[in-house]
């Protein structure tokens, strides 16, 4: 049975979270005096000298009408990185806790955990990229306290079969964690609905791919109010600054445009597939339900290069498990695609 409290690490049960100037104000005021800021303003165009609400709650409340749930359930981090990291920190005690990961899947989440000193212990995807469940099975014990799964999944695209991921909700008595940072292009719908059915769920999404703001590095997770607490309480006061929040709110009435690029990605996608399978040099194209396609191809070191060599990036993932000879490439626009496609052709194709 799912018991949050078993679940914390001792010292974060024991932990007064740090308490700003402002926690101890409520109501409106005038003339603040209480943070030491400089009270003549700031050196540009738009005065940036108060500190920002550290619960972000302007951006919680619109989030909370466009996703459907209360903004109490929502925790805001300075990147999905930042929300992986807190994960780790509240719940992993450093040396003695594990974590379990599908590989090949984020290359973050075992970044965080060996910065946390999280052991972590991997189940591969199998051959077709889905959870091989009987492994899974064994590889959990009494010290799992989290189990990351993206889906889509990145490098490979595709989604999780959600009995699956179901049955990991009911059956582990751990934290859950499902990144959803490319569901906006996929057709399996989001888990945020099913907050209220599992205490032990966390979804992460994210406004640095179909929202088209990486540059302000804000990732959101949603999960029931009792794991948001204690997020908050870990995170640092104030993790996500002004100007980031303000440029949130303005983009976020622009849910009209972002529905429009997301319709255009799932186009150029197929079309870019296709065009990428009728290359000889390409071998596969991976079904995707996210903004990129991963691509088996007769020599992904060399067309890697070639790229390269012509201004054009993407990502070679060949030496990652499950993804020899494997190029990972995002969906561009169709006159981006257009010449990635050409240059790919002019590459020779191995014997």
């Amino acid at each position: 049975m799912f018991d949050l409290n078993s679940l914390l690490r001792d010292n974060i049960k024991r932990l007064v979270p740090y308490s700003t100037a402002r926690d101890e104000f409520k109501g409106e005021a005038s003339i603040f005096l209480d943070a030491n800021e400089n009270s003549f303003g700031s050196p540009l165009p738009v005065n940036y000298n108060r500190y920002p609400d550290p619960m972000q709650w302007k951006v919680k409340y619109k989030l909370a009408d466009i996703k459907g749930v209360p903004p109490q359930n929502i925790f805001l981090g300075n990147g999905s990185d930042e929300v992986i990291d807190v994960l780790y920190r509240s719940f992993c005690r450093p040396g003695v806790d594990n974590v379990v990961l599908f590989p090949p899947t984020y290359g973050m989440y075992e970044v965080s955990a060996n910065i946390n000193d999280v052991i972590v212990r991997k189940v591969s995807l199998t051959p077709d990229y889905q959870i091989d469940m009987a492994a899974l099975q064994e590889a959990v014990d009494e010290r799992t306290k989290l189990i990351f799964i993206c889906s889509p999944n990145n490098p490979t695209g595709n989604s999780i079969n959600r009995s699956d991921i179901e049955m990991i909700l009911n059956n582990f008595d751990g934290i859950v964690v499902v990144d959803e940072a490319y569901i906006n292009f996929a057709r399996q719908k989001t888990f945020i609905s099913e907050l209220t059915e599992y205490p032990n769920l966390v979804v992460m999404q994210t406004l640095s791919k179909a929202w088209g703001l990486a540059a302000l590095r804000v990732g959101m997770a949603f999960a029931g109010e009792d794991i948001i607490n204690v997020l908050n309480k870990v995170k640092p006061p104030y993790n996500i600054n002004q100007a980031a929040q303000d440029l949130v709110l303005e983009a976020l009435d622009n849910i009209t445009q972002v529905n429009e690029w997301i319709r255009e990605t799932v186009i150029e996608r197929d079309k870019l597939a296709a065009g990428l399978i009728g290359l000889p040099q390409v071998l596969e194209v991976y079904p995707s339900d996210a903004n990129f396609l991963l691509a088996k191809t007769t020599d992904a070191k060399g067309i890697y290069n070639h790229l390269v060599e012509k201004g054009i990036i993407v990502r070679d993932r060949s030496k990652v498990e499950l993804c020899n000879g494997c190029l990972r490439i995002t969906v561009g626009t169709p006159e981006e695609n257009t010449v990635l496609l050409e240059t790919i052709a002019q590459v020779a194709v191995n014997a």
